[in-house]
């Protein structure tokens, strides 16, 4: 080690111890009270303990000699002990002597099982137990064992931590993760070269006082850290898989190690193919759906007295439900969902028809199609639904005799590995059920595997209920909109049949007449346009050809006269002004024709019937009247705007709710006054449709 390296590492060292020896003298200023405390008190000798690492390091740096070098080795290994000690520590319950700890048993076992190996590593090259050589990559091998196991615990501890909790120990963690991932920086590589890179171990007592602030900030954010801590099986899975992964590049390591070693010139070349070679078969591992089954099982069956968290699955449950991008997937998402608590890769669902007594396969995911049917009655269903047992096709092959008189189809037994079938029940109905295959791993389907898939299955079915349920409504829907539309086309083919009849009463006595041989040619040509466009509507849901533009008001008023005048009747117009309101012109026509015809019906023939175009601020006020019958207050009330009311004996009571409608459509309204033996007189106020004849630009001229 030449001067400028020893100066630097003197330098660094030194403000590492300067700085761990604030944070102690920090902590003691919190007061007896705070340090009495069982997690103050480890994290004081955890800070103590890096100030005694520090200065041994730094004595080191500055007398390079052999004994100082082991004492530093030793201070390091009981720093690490320390911190591991804290960790475990806050991830221990706290108020409760009955709680089950938080961590997996293996977990400080192997703490404390690297503490005491080092201890005893330090102390071999003293005693002359082995050589200086085979001591230092110890060293390096054994540093890199305790950083990943720290990297495992702290890693344990952010996870489990609560929500609310969790900002109190961000500091925390990110101080101790930059620290622990140096290190295993430093004697990976360290380990790869057979050497400690001098530059790597002058910057890491400068990495340990970037570090010590954030230390500080967690000390001053909250005095209780994680008092809140829970450990669900999700962190324990990504612990376990993190563990596994850290042992499995450390013995790799170390194979590549002694393959560089004993490679001769092939050596490095060799070390790198196996470093590429492991990563390689590290990724194909951790993407393995059948390596993350079996991982969760074991640390379900060992470390866990539940092997599901079923707020996890709920959760993930609920969500892959209601994750459907259409009503035809949602078959498939309640398999995923099923499936995916059982490690399965595969599954069918077989659903009841809405009209035949059977059941037939709705969805697949991985299995081949089936078109065979399985009935009601049968000895499968009628078991499901007596039971509402989840059935183990591999427990009833080894004992038949648990579940009755169970005859399983011939389907069933050619479906590939089929496992599971589990019923979607919804009260005392089966909806169906769902066939899963076997999963990655062995699972020993118990009585928990059983209560979760079937409390599954019954929320599955209630989705598929409702499924079904907004289908049927949506298909009523589609009727009932055909069937009001099939009403207003009735309606107007009355109409027009009643105009056509009443053509042809009064050809008897015009039928030498040229002028009303044409007017009847208009007519029909008419009617059969009108009837046409009825029955466009009819089969395509079309609205009229033409969409809503400028209507003029008094023209649409006296078509309707001269038709009347036509068929013998006489109506009196007032058109104040020529208004243009906007609508459908022919559209706009039948309402007011069907409110002029329902006027002349009212009225006696010797009775008066208007109608008038007038101005009313800035819509258009159209009035139609007569002195009739009239109405009460109740009918105009309760029944004239209802569909199917009327007082008429032929009448359908269409005409009135239509017309009522597409005034409302356009921002119109529409007003009644009437009165029993006085007449009733309707007004329809309408939107008007200007046109401007001047530019909005053009400036006004200065006054």
């Amino acid at each position: 080690m030449n001067i400028t390296s020893a100066s630097l590492i003197a330098w660094s060292f030194g403000l590492a111890a300067f700085g761990y020896l604030s944070l102690s003298t920090y902590l003691f200023s919190f007061g007896r009270e705070w340090r009495s405390t069982i997690r103050a008190k480890r994290m004081v000798i955890a800070a103590i303990l890096s100030t005694v690492w520090a200065l041994s390091s730094l004595l080191y740096a500055l007398n390079s000699q052999a004994v100082l070098l082991v004492f530093s080795s030793l201070a390091d290994v009981i720093r690490y002990g320390a911190w591991y000690f804290f960790l475990i520590t806050l991830l221990e319950p706290t108020g409760n002597s009955e709680l089950r700890p938080l961590l997996p048993p293996w977990l400080p076992t192997s703490c404390w099982s690297l503490v005491v190996a080092g201890v005893l590593l330090q102390f071999s090259l003293p005693l002359s137990w082995i050589s200086p050589q085979e001591w230092l990559r110890a060293l390096i091998l054994h540093g890199l064992a305790e950083a990943v196991i720290a990297l495992v615990l702290l890693e344990q501890l952010f996870r489990t931590v609560s929500e609310d909790s969790r900002w109190n120990v961000k500091p925390l963690c990110l101080a101790l993760l930059f620290q622990f991932a140096f290190d295993v920086y430093l004697f990976s590589d360290a380990m790869m070269f057979n050497r400690i890179d001098s530059d790597v171990l002058t910057v890491r007592g400068f990495v340990h006082v970037m570090t010590i602030p954030l230390l500080m900030l967690t000390t001053e954010r909250s005095r209780d850290w994680t008092s809140k801590i829970r450990l669900s099986q999700k962190a324990a899975f990504h612990s376990a898989t993190l563990l596994f992964a850290g042992l499995y590049l450390l013995f790799m390591a170390g194979v590549g190690y002694y393959v560089r070693y004993f490679g001769g010139e092939w050596g490095r070349a060799f070390q790198l193919a196996l470093i590429f070679a492991a990563m390689l078969l590290l990724g194909v591992l951790l993407v393995s759906g059948s390596m993350r089954a079996k991982i969760k099982v074991l640390v379900g069956k060992h470390f866990f007295r539940y092997r599901y968290d079923y707020r996890e699955e709920w959760l993930r449950f609920t969500q892959t439900l209601t994750l459907q991008e259409s009503p035809q997937t949602m078959g498939q998402q309640v398999i995923r969902g099923l499936a995916n608590m059982v490690e399965s890769p595969a599954g069918t669902l077989w659903l009841r028809g809405t009209v035949h007594e059977t059941y037939r396969q709705n969805a697949r995911w991985n299995l081949p199609e089936c078109v065979a049917e399985e009935h009601q009655n049968s000895s499968l269903c009628r078991f499901l639904l007596s039971s509402g047992w989840v059935i183990n096709l591999e427990e009833y092959r080894c004992f038949p005799a648990r579940y009755s008189d169970l005859e399983i189809p011939a389907w069933l037994s050619e479906l590939p590995n089929a496992w599971l079938i589990i019923p979607l029940m919804a009260g005392n109905e089966m909806h169906g059920y769902v066939v899963l295959a076997s999963s990655r791993t062995p699972i020993n389907v118990n009585w928990e595997v059983n209560d979760l898939l079937r409390t599954a299955g019954c929320q599955a079915a209630s989705f598929l209920a409702r499924m079904q349920a907004t289908e049927a409504l949506l298909e009523v829907r589609k009727f009932d909109a055909f069937n009001k539309m099939s009403a207003f086309v009735v309606h107007d083919l009355k109409n027009i049949v009643t105009q056509l009849s009443l053509m042809l009463k009064n050809a008897e006595r015009h039928r030498d007449n040229p002028e009303f041989q044409q007017d009847m040619l208009m007519t029909v040509d008419h009617a059969v346009e009108r009837m046409r466009q009825l029955m466009m509507q009819l089969r395509e849901g079309a609205a009229p050809p033409g969409g809503i533009c400028g209507v003029n008001l008094a023209d649409v008023i006296q078509r309707i006269q001269k038709d009347k005048m036509n068929q013998g009747r006489l109506i009196e117009i007032r058109v104040q002004d020529r208004l243009i309101a906007r609508g459908h012109e022919e559209r706009l026509e039948r309402v007011i024709g069907h409110l002029v015809q329902n006027a002349l019906d009212a009225s006696a023939p010797a009775g008066k019937v208007w109608a008038s175009v007038k101005r009313h601020n800035d819509k258009a006020a159209i009035e139609v009247g007569d002195t009739g019958h009239g109405m009460t207050q109740e009918f105009i009330r309760d029944r004239l705007f209802k569909p199917f009311q009327s007082t008429k004996e032929a009448g359908m009571g269409i005409g009135a709710y239509e017309s009522a409608q597409y005034i409302r459509e356009l921002g119109g309204e529409m007003l009644v006054d009437s009165e029993p033996g006085k007449g009733t007189c309707i007004t329809v106020t309408l939107p008007l449709f200007i046109i401007r004849t001047e530019s909005d630009l053009r400036e006004r001229e200065a006054i």
